[in-house]
């Protein structure tokens, strides 16, 4: 054999075992993430409905469906960890460069991992959850036979019109912004128009929904963290407050055993009164028997860990405000290699790309908390043991289109530098300067104003309640007697 083609097939090779180790690398990754999504999603169902006492048919379907959320959670999850785990991977290569156990970490892995999530995020959100609900909701044509195939092509046949309807929608939109020969000439490519266009508006409306949803969601983990955490004594006596409260406790316990068909008592007010006073009772026993150090640290350490948080995002993103003023390349922007391991996308080194993994946690968090505490969603949060698969479904949808953009949500915000790989840079508001611009100006008006409002709140409450001002009565004002005619 000749020295050249000895070469050849030897870099064959090596293309090869590389392309092999990629693909154990995901299967192994995604197996992981879809175990401990079915462990999720087992702690949240409703086991009533997977029984098979009923109707085995509606069981197995139900199992089906469950299936596919389960996927799809999987997908959400590793839409989340995909940011970061680029991010780490690039700051592991600059650390150790020549190190042969890390050279599985390159940009051929990488740039795989965002396609395939790009990929089956799509899939998920366009064509496996609503067949997972149109499949539990299906019973068969009238006439055919029943069982579980008569579901499929129930469901196949609701899903086919389902998709030609958006890709209509997709059509008269696409038709409208472009009212050009090209734009036309355009909307007969499936895969080059209608696909990136149908993305390009789900990703705004993620995007949107991250906006909205972070502010209140930065704000409701002030009042959480004040609810979960024991708060430290500022010039009161626990002792006190705790004795009168148990005294009140067996008033009322008292007036209630006591009450007869010769009293006028409301029994059931009462009640209410006295499991509003046991609660008082048990938060002020809580704080009672807290230790010094989980008591004046703890508290402490956590609120000013999410107010250094917080206020480091608003940073970020007035400082990427003023580099878009100045700067035409702070635009998020995609690009076609990953370069990685050849220089650090932070100014500040290996600690800067740990604060930025750690704000994306942080960011991702809070709008998760603000999504199921707003008003409009709040009906979707999971109960353990008793959540149906329907809303199993929505919260699935919901995470899912909440985690894929995050990558355009942390990128568009300058959170980090890292530049978006694979089709995630294809949507096309992403180089409209106006867009971009109001965005971070938003961003950074709403979480200021929910940041100042909720510290002052809560710094005025806690001072309030230490003075003991709160116990002094409201001021009545007096009102003149009207003067009676002559």
């Amino acid at each position: 054999m000749a020295p050249a083609e000895s070469d050849t097939l030897a870099l064959r090779e090596q293309i090869f075992h590389e392309r092999v180790r990629e693909c154990i690398i995901c299967a192994l990754l995604f197996a992981s993430l879809y175990i401990l999504c079915h462990f999720i999603i087992t702690h949240f169902k409703k086991h009533t409905d997977f029984a098979a006492v009923h109707d085995d048919e509606d069981a197995a379907a139900n199992r089906i469906a469950l299936g596919l959320c389960t996927f799809t959670l999987a997908v959400a999850l590793g839409a989340v960890l995909l940011l970061p785990f680029s991010i780490i991977t690039n700051e592991v290569l600059l650390s150790f460069p020549h190190n042969y156990y890390i050279q599985w970490l390159n940009g051929s892995l990488i740039h795989g991992l965002w396609n395939l999530v790009f990929l089956f995020s799509n899939l998920s959100l366009i064509f496996l959850m609503p067949f997972a609900y149109f499949f539990t909701e299906s019973e068969g044509f009238a006439g055919s036979k029943k069982g579980i195939m008569a579901r499929v092509y129930e469901t196949s046949v609701v899903l086919l019109l389902l998709t030609l309807l958006v890709l209509g929608m997709v059509w008269v939109a696409s038709a409208i912004v472009g009212n050009d020969a090209a734009s036309r000439q355009s909307l007969y490519d499936l895969w080059d128009c209608y696909l990136p266009y149908l993305y390009s508006c789900i990703s705004l409306f993620g995007v949107l929904l991250l906006l909205l949803c972070t502010p209140f969601g930065l704000s409701t983990m002030f009042t959480v963290t004040g609810q979960l955490l024991v708060k430290p004594r500022l010039l009161e006596d626990l002792d006190e407050q705790l004795s009168c409260t148990r005294l009140e406790e067996a008033a009322v316990f008292h007036r209630i055993s006591s009450a007869s068909c010769w009293l006028n008592l409301d029994v059931e007010l009462l009640r209410e009164q006295l499991l509003t006073i046991r609660s008082q009772r048990r938060k002020l026993e809580l704080r009672h028997r807290a230790s010094p150090w989980q008591r004046n640290l703890g508290y402490p350490l956590a609120m000013l860990g999410l107010l250094a948080l917080t206020g480091i995002s608003v940073l970020i993103v007035c400082f990427h405000v003023l580099e878009l003023l100045l700067d035409d390349a702070a635009m998020p922007r995609g690009i076609q290699d990953a370069s990685l391991g050849q220089v650090s996308f932070s100014i500040f080194g290996s600690f800067g790309a740990a604060l930025q993994v750690v704000l994306i946690f942080y960011l991702m968090v809070s709008s998760v908390v603000g999504f199921y505490n707003s008003p409009l969603f709040t009906r979707l949060l999971p109960q353990r043991q008793d959540t149906p698969l329907t809303k199993i479904i929505g919260n699935c949808v919901s995470l899912l289109v909440l985690s894929s953009a995050l990558p355009v949500f942390s990128r568009t915000l300058g959170i980090t530098r890292f530049d978006l790989l694979g089709d995630f840079g294809r949507s096309n508001w992403l180089g409209n300067f106006y867009i971009v611009f109001l965005y971070n100006m938003s961003f950074a008006g709403l979480t200021t104003l929910c940041l100042v409002k909720k510290v002052s709140w809560a710094v005025q409450a806690e001072l309030i309640h230490a003075l003991g001002l709160h116990k002094l009565p409201l001021p009545v004002a007096r009102c003149q007697p009207l003067r009676k005619p002559c």
